[in-house]
């Protein structure tokens, strides 16, 4: 038990997948538990858990050791950083999201770090600004899509996102930038000058 004090890195073979967790098989015949919780940091418990298979070797943080009942508690999402620590995410942040399903309200999305990434569901009302283009079935999976974070809830551990703000801020500041819309400019002319700035910084 010694052998692994909290916070080192293990490595072991997963023994058995239960409602409560995964056992890992350690050396000197013991036995580690990731619990639910401690699998994914955007994933249910029980999602995260489909993703072993018993025999495959993984690794883990030591979280806790109990000498007396020779148990020790390992965490695999501690690998990676909790993404909401910090202000990795903030509102009005812009990301890319690569899409991970399409339903007929919305579409799921995947961003962040690679090895832990968040999920968010962008809802059908919030895919376009125009109601013609709020139509899900114009995403495919492994489309990459930038969003507006419209909100950070760090307690329900949920980021929501909107393609059509981040449309709103990017016209808002193109108005802001080339001229206003009572100046005679059409709002075509603005966001064609925008886009034609934007094309010569690429």
């Amino acid at each position: 038990m010694q052998d692994h004090p909290i916070g080192t890195v293990v490595e072991g073979e997963v023994k058995n997948a239960t409602e409560f967790g995964l056992f890992i098989g350690l050396d000197n015949d013991i036995d580690g538990m990731v619990h639910l919780s401690d699998l994914d940091w955007s994933m249910s418990g029980e999602e995260a858990i489909a993703k072993y298979q018993k025999g495959e070797t993984v690794k883990a943080r030591v979280l806790d050791v109990d000498v007396e009942k020779e148990r020790i508690s390992l965490g695999i999402k501690q690998m990676a950083g909790d993404p909401l620590q910090g202000d990795t995410f903030r509102k009005g942040q812009t990301v890319t999201t690569t899409v991970t399903e399409v339903t007929s309200g919305g579409i799921e999305v995947k961003f962040g770090d690679e090895e832990a990434p968040m999920t968010a569901f962008i809802r059908k009302s919030d895919l376009s600004r125009d109601r013609a283009d709020q139509r899900p079935e114009r995403f495919a999976v492994g489309d990459r899509v930038d969003a507006q974070v419209t909100n950070v809830d760090k307690a329900a551990r949920r980021i929501s996102l909107s393609i059509k703000s981040l449309e709103m801020a990017e016209e808002k500041e193109a108005i802001e930038q080339f001229g206003s819309s009572d100046s005679g400019a059409s709002l075509g002319d603005i966001l064609g000058a925008a886009l034609r700035e934007k094309a010569s910084k690429e």
